[in-house]
């Protein structure tokens, strides 16, 4: 392991909180808690204001790829994404890809409904404990944001570098944790395989990022690349061939913190610039 600055200091993950939560439902999914095709009719998930029948009809899965077509308000998003939200009743679910915060959201509430848990429960059960998380302490670094106008809150969580980086090696080894199978290679190869163009060339899965285009000097095979991706300069790429996790954090805590992001194009100089002095494994 290579390390610069302080990787032991809880951070706020921004947006790879998505991306966490989707181990999380991998680990249920492979259980039978979980089913993917059951619509939010069926779950009775709505929001402020009810949902059209047509919202109803949008599926679990549906809403891992950003996919849904409910264009509800959420809580937790940045005012472009806002400004930039299409207009309800616009598409139906399926047919368009939109980053969508209420997609995310709602998912965290549909998955305490199957589990019992909610998020926070399991991210410290199924993965802090097993994976022998180091700076995690459940109850601070864990919370709610809601907003008056949608009833489904963004499941915050703090992570240190180091811990998120065991999330990463988890996903390299296909969910593989000191001879435990923490969650199935079927749901790896599942969860980051890409269903959408998201922009920029490169592709979604179910709340992870498929970065096509972002190494154009690499010879990539599928399901190679894997991105988590987070407000500020939080990132995380794993490089399943190389067995290689490369962590990024800001702590964006700090007033100062805008001042010193890292955009994700910096960051890819980053880690073409470490893989490639790596073999493959």
């Amino acid at each position: 392991m290579h390390a610069y600055g302080d990787i032991s200091k809880p951070m706020n993950l921004a947006s790879i909180r998505k991306s966490v939560l989707s181990v999380l439902y991998g680990i249920y999914v492979d259980r039978g808690t979980i089913d993917l095709n059951q619509t939010l009719a069926e779950l009775d998930i709505t929001d402020k204001g009810g949902l059209s029948d047509v919202e109803r009809s949008a599926t679990v899965r549906q809403l891992m790829q950003a996919r849904s077509g409910v264009y509800h308000d959420a809580a937790y998003e940045t005012p472009n994404a806002k400004k930039l939200r299409p207009e309800r009743g616009s598409r139906a679910p399926g047919q368009r890809w939109y980053y969508n915060n209420w997609d995310f959201n709602a998912l965290g509430t549909i998955f305490q409904r199957r589990t019992g848990k909610n998020v926070f429960e399991a991210l410290n059960s199924e993965l802090a404990i097993p994976l022998q998380f180091q700076d995690f302490r459940y109850q601070k670094d864990t919370e709610l944001e809601y907003e008056r106008s949608s009833d489904h809150p963004a499941y915050v969580m703090y992570l240190s570098a180091r811990d998120l980086a065991r999330i990463g090696l988890l996903v390299s080894r296909d969910g593989q944790w000191n001879d435990r199978q923490i969650v199935s290679p079927a749901w790896l190869r599942e969860s980051t395989t890409s269903y959408s163009a998201a922009g920029g060339g490169n592709g979604y899965g179910y709340m992870w990022w498929i970065p096509h285009v972002a190494f154009p000097s690499w010879r990539l095979s599928a399901n190679q690349l894997v991105f988590a991706d987070g407000f500020g300069g939080q990132f995380m790429l794993i490089d399943r061939v190389r067995d290689i996790v490369v962590v990024h954090r800001v702590n964006n805590s700090r007033l100062w913190y805008k001042r010193n992001t890292v955009d994700a194009g910096q960051f890819a100089e980053l880690a073409a610039l470490i893989i490639a002095a790596a073999p493959a494994r």
